[in-house]
């Protein structure tokens, strides 16, 4: 397939630009390469004849219809977007016109392009979003249960309200102009070339400076963990299988409070590079977020059952190759570090 992707500069679109290449797909990677994008993230396939590079605004109409034109893919994989709670907190605005404002120009395009040639059967809009579009599930997996895909959305931070209203928005689209689209919602991602803003990365790189490692509250907030290049793998497998107007939730099927996840990265850095004290030593608690979600979780069973996809590492054993992906690429997160917002804490507005 020619695959268009948006965001393939980013950290979820660099992986499943690598991996499409290296499955022998051709991609149009489509990035704007604001503060969190980097190309260095795809050069190992820059240079591969399938791939190709377009810098672009999803929210530059013109600038779409261009691309579709020039490159005629067969299927879009939709992964540009805003994607901090912490920044959405404090600037919703840019998250309202990537994530739905942005939405809205590619899902035109795309119905333009595919009305232009005709309507094939064979096309695909594949939009990524979230599980955090489905609010907040109480602390115990028993009784509390898992989200489906159709567990009612419940929206409660601006990002993933905007992801919320993007979710709407495609399946609009399919509803009423019959654009076939695929929706997957995925728990937090983890791994190599993650920006250094969410909580694994910041953990890694703040034990290693010496700096405290911040955990909202106590820690006790739960997360379903995928590792990144799982979730590629299960991104190619719906686009290219997955049943038209159906949506696909993809776990990492991890569960684990934030701080054993990083009581765990300290434990791993202990063991690999080994300091003065234990890495944990540095662990402070501070004042946690606004509208912080208590517990995600992702029931796996739809894409298990149907698409036979299952993650293909455990928790322990993907935190161990994200941190010594870390500790062997200081080039690449030395490179980030005057950028805004790197290891800090935001989101305190409220």
């Amino acid at each position: 397939m020619k695959l268009l992707v948006t965001g393939g500069a980013g950290f979820i679109g660099s992986a499943v630009v690598r991996q499409a290449i290296r499955d022998g797909h051709e991609v149009v990677n489509v990035d704007a390469l604001t503060y969190a994008a980097c190309l260095d993230n795809v050069a190992e396939v820059a240079e591969a004849p399938g791939y190709a590079f377009e810098q672009a605004d999803i929210r530059d109409r013109a600038a779409l219809d261009r691309i579709f034109a020039a490159h005629a893919p067969d299927a879009v994989m939709h992964l540009a977007a805003e994607s901090h709670v912490d920044r959405s907190i404090d600037g919703p605005g840019t998250f309202i016109e990537t994530n739905v404002m942005g939405t809205f120009h590619l899902l035109e395009a795309a119905r333009a392009y595919w009305q232009d040639k005709g309507r094939p059967e064979s096309f695909r809009f594949h939009h990524i979003s979230t599980d955090e579009v489905y609010g907040s599930l109480g602390p115990n997996p028993e009784t509390d249960g898992q989200f489906t895909e159709d567990t009612p959305y419940d929206p409660r931070s601006p990002y993933s309200a905007s992801k919320a209203s993007s979710d709407h928005l495609v399946r609009a689209w399919h509803e009423t102009y019959g654009l076939p689209v695929v929706l997957t919602n995925c728990s937090n991602n983890y791994g190599p070339f993650h920006f250094p803003e969410k909580l694994v990365p910041v953990v890694i790189l703040r034990a290693l400076a010496g700096a405290p490692i911040p955990v909202y509250g106590k820690g006790e907030n739960v997360r379903d963990w995928l590792y990144v290049e799982d979730h590629a793998d299960a991104l190619l497998t719906v686009v290219q299988r997955g049943e038209i107007g159906r949506s696909y939730n993809i776990g990492g099927e991890n569960e684990a409070q934030n701080i054993e996840l990083v009581r765990t990265i300290c434990a791993i850095l202990d063991e690999k590079r080994p300091g003065n004290a234990a890495y944990a030593e540095q662990i402070t608690f501070v004042d946690d977020r606004p509208g912080h979600d208590l517990r995600y979780a992702i029931d796996p069973t739809r894409i298990s059952e149907e698409l036979e996809w299952r993650p293909s590492v455990t928790l322990e054993q993907g935190l161990e190759k994200t941190v010594q992906w870390y500790l062997d690429n200081e080039d690449w997160w030395r490179a980030l570090q005057d950028r805004e917002g790197v290891g800090q804490r935001l989101g305190k507005a409220g």
